[in-house]
């Protein structure tokens, strides 16, 4: 090839690599929200139909409530994304809502409709380190660049599953993601074989964890619709916000992740290598 020929050739091949860089479309800039939030809701065998009814109701009064809405509208943003898991076993984890924005009442809706939708479904196990490794993931496929990255993590029961919860735990956290917790001490459902007695302290040693973490107990399903109002939105004020100090002074105090009690890890594993036959369900 000449000299010529291949000058022709490097200029008509930088024109064909200029040209397919101008038509290959540029990546979208992530969506600024204030809060990107995974709701992990335990859906274990553990719960009855009624009780996880009662969650899903929950969540939607939630959602929707002034308090809540006025929590997401007084932020930098003025607006948050949102998603929806039940999870159970190590493998078993259901987006039930994909990434949301919530801005206002009618995206609020939009989310409840889509929680409505259909009845939740139950398995077998309680994987919290399952269900926190999932969540974490999420955050990778959200589209969205939130100020706080937060897991928000329901259950009745240890972990006794998968992975031990405090290492995966330290390892979420690591990646900037707060976990904060609503234990569920119900002690309702088809067993409580699995239960551990002081399920707030375990959530509190064990499953918490990142900056100004907390967890709000629940002892009875008729108190579940009101914690999961307060818990969003001290998670979407912030301590910080005289909403926060708003909150406080109305309830009792959160427990927070620096509360740091000696609490066994892997008992529920413990109890499940333990168990007696018949008593799988959780």
């Amino acid at each position: 090839m000449s000299a010529y020929a291949r000058a022709r050739h490097i200029v008509s091949g930088s024109a064909a690599l200029a040209l397919a860089l101008w038509l290959t479309p540029a990546a979208s800039p992530a969506e600024p929200v204030d809060v990107e939030l995974v709701l992990a809701v335990d859906v274990s065998l553990s719960m009855s139909p009624a009780e996880l009814e009662i969650q899903r109701h929950g969540y939607a009064a939630a959602l929707t409530h002034d308090n809540v809405l006025k929590a997401i509208a007084d932020g930098a943003n003025g607006k948050i994304a949102v998603t929806y898991v039940e999870w159970a076993g190590t493998t078993w984890q259901r987006v039930i809502v994909p990434w949301t924005v919530i801005a206002n009442r009618d995206d609020a809706e939009k989310v409840v409709a889509q929680l409505n939708a259909r009845p939740p479904d139950s398995a077998r196990r309680t994987s919290i380190s399952g269900a926190l490794t999932f969540g974490s993931d999420l955050f990778a496929e959200s589209g969205f660049q939130g100020l706080k990255r937060v897991i928000d993590v329901s259950g009745d029961g240890p972990n006794n599953q998968g992975a031990p919860v405090d290492l995966t735990r330290d390892e979420v956290v690591k990646q900037g993601i707060t976990i904060n917790g609503l234990p569920l001490m119900t002690r309702g459902g088809f067993s409580s074989a699995f239960d551990v007695a002081n399920l707030d302290r375990y959530y509190s040693d064990c499953v918490i964890g990142g900056p100004g973490a907390f967890m709000i107990p629940v002892n009875d399903w008729t108190q579940f619709p009101e914690a999961i109002r307060r818990k969003l939105v001290l998670e979407l004020a912030g301590p910080a916000s005289p909403r926060w100090a708003a909150e406080e002074a109305a309830h009792p105090p959160v427990v927070f992740a620096d509360d740091r009690p000696a609490t066994d890890c892997l008992a529920g594993e413990k109890m499940w290598r333990n168990r007696g036959w018949g008593l799988d369900s959780h």
